[in-house]
């Protein structure tokens, strides 16, 4: 039968963090699963949350962090004591190690290096230098590289020698480099495995390999891969000399987590991030930083409604469309700056394109809005069986929609342009330009129409 416990598994490990028996919470956490006890670990009070990490081995507290996002996972580093942290980041992966430290105060940072192993910190320091979506930010230094003078026995021999070393490392391929470290090769495993001991490396290699700049941006690394089916591409830096591997999956998570982070930003959440395992007064604070500047925005939408106060009141059924007016129009403008959010991405629209993109936006918002305003018109002709109400909120959602797709368009270009966060401000803006659009074309039009309405 499922206990209570297996539903609250924190409470376990708290109890016994707190108690202190190590090899107990060792155990509750081998049986929990790295996943598992993440979410355990975020139920925890900060300083619950240091003992437990201390407590487990390095290699299962790395475990554990990459689990979790990467907000959490520095967070948690920074209530540790050097000493304990620095074997757990030894334990990481050398590009998840270089982002939780780009993200440290620089005293911090440079604690941790001198705890670190050698290796492990020289590598940190290489990575941390790079943009988080440059190839350099986002490759990893675990990787196998011989000199183009190794046989293919001694290659083995290497392989063997560190076989516990190797054993996390992604081998299908092996990189050949010259006395100066450039990439000079590719040596597949089979081939290796297949050929005779004495034979040099350089015979079996495949030469010239494919290679990405480890200045490289996220979307250069993205169309690489769309176009290949590989696994990895070794980066070099500008003297050609190989500095790591990016892995695909590295790729897709760095791009899943920029499409996470618009999202959240889309919504009002300053930073793009927030977990419930924050402090409460720091998720307050993000949250009123927007939303205390959208009712300032909502008041001037408002607005429009109240000087035109006598029409509503004269033609009572225009309360009915224009939450559906605005909701439109607001839903074309979305789309539009989800296009032009996805084509910067890209690369494919510069910010000073605002000509381009309001021709291709308005000739799709001229198509739907007049699709759309017709069957608005319809339905309030129908409903009311006054073919004038129905052509003054056909009209407003048409004139509406073609508003909504330009702004929607244009706007994040402006943002960009202007180095602001096209993410973050759209939204409001669009909310609000498009409201205060809407209202004002139904009510405007209702007021010249007004003795027919009424009729």
């Amino acid at each position: 039968m499922t206990t209570e416990i297996d539903f609250e598994p924190w409470k376990l490990l708290g109890e016994l963090a707190e108690t202190g028996a190590v090899e107990r919470l060792r155990e509750e956490a081998e049986r929990l699963g790295p996943r598992e006890c993440a979410r355990a670990i975020s139920r925890l009070s900060r300083e619950l949350q240091a003992k437990v990490l201390t407590a487990l081995e390095p290699a299962a507290a790395a475990d554990l962090m990459e689990e979790i996002s990467e907000a959490q996972a520095t967070g948690l580093i920074t209530r540790l004591d050097t000493g304990t942290a620095a074997p757990i980041l030894d334990a990481m992966a050398s590009n998840t190690t270089a982002d939780l430290l780009a993200q440290l105060p620089q005293h911090q940072v440079q604690a941790l290096l001198r705890e670190m192993q050698p290796e492990a910190a020289e590598d940190a320091r290489l990575l941390v230098q790079y943009a988080p979506e440059e190839a350099g930010g986002l490759m990893i230094r675990e990787y196998l590289a011989y000199p183009v003078s190794y046989t293919t026995q001694q290659v083995i021999d290497d392989m063997r020698r560190n076989s516990e070393k190797y054993s996390e490392y992604s081998i299908q391929y092996s990189f050949v480099v010259s006395p100066e470290g450039k990439l000079v090769g590719v040596l597949p495993l089979r081939d290796l495995l297949l050929t005779p001991s004495n034979v040099a490396i350089e015979r079996i290699m495949i030469r010239n390999p494919m290679r990405v700049s480890d200045r490289a941006t996220l979307e250069d690394l993205d169309a690489f891969f769309q176009e290949r089916s590989f696994l990895g591409v070794p980066v070099v830096d500008d003297r050609d000399r190989l500095v790591g591997v990016v892995r695909r999956t590295d790729v897709d998570e760095a791009l899943g987590k920029r499409a996470n982070k618009d999202y959240l930003k889309s919504q009002g959440i300053v930073g793009g991030e927030e977990l419930r395992s924050m402090p409460t007064l720091v998720r307050s604070g993000r949250r009123l930083s927007w939303l205390s500047v959208n009712i300032l925005l909502n008041v001037m939408a408002a607005s429009v409604i109240a000087f035109y106060q006598d029409t509503l009141s004269s033609v009572i059924a225009l309360a009915v469309f224009l939450p559906i007016i605005s909701d439109m129009s607001g839903c074309s403008g979305n789309q539009a700056v989800a296009v032009s959010m996805r084509e910067l991405a890209l690369g494919l629209v510069k910010p000073f394109e605002v000509i381009h993109v309001w021709i291709k936006e308005a000739a799709v918002g001229m198509l739907n809005g007049l699709a759309l305003g017709l069957l608005i018109a319809m339905v309030a002709w129908l409903w009311k069986g006054n073919p004038f109400l129905g052509l003054v909120v056909g009209a407003a959602l048409m004139l509406n929609t073609v508003v909504a797709v330009s702004i929607g368009g244009t706007l994040p270009l402006f943002l960009k342009r202007m180095k602001f966060d096209p993410a973050l401000a759209s939204g409001p803006i669009l909310t609000t330009v498009t409201d205060m659009c809407g209202f004002f074309f139904v009510l405007s039009l209702a007021t010249v129409l007004l003795p027919y309405i009424q009729a």
